[in-house]
């Protein structure tokens, strides 16, 4: 991955961010810590 590609994914990821609470109010980060919760929690299991 050149420094390039990752620049853009990070600013694709940085304005889905910003248009979800600007524009659409889908509350997002909260959806991805809770869906990043329960991956902890299967990955504890198999540990």
């Amino acid at each position: 991955m050149t420094n390039r590609i990752a620049l853009v994914l990070a600013l694709l990821i940085l304005g889905l961010f910003l248009a979800d609470h600007f524009l659409f109010h889908w509350g997002l980060p909260l959806f991805l810590a809770r869906q990043f919760a329960t991956l902890i929690e299967w990955v504890s299991f198999w540990r």
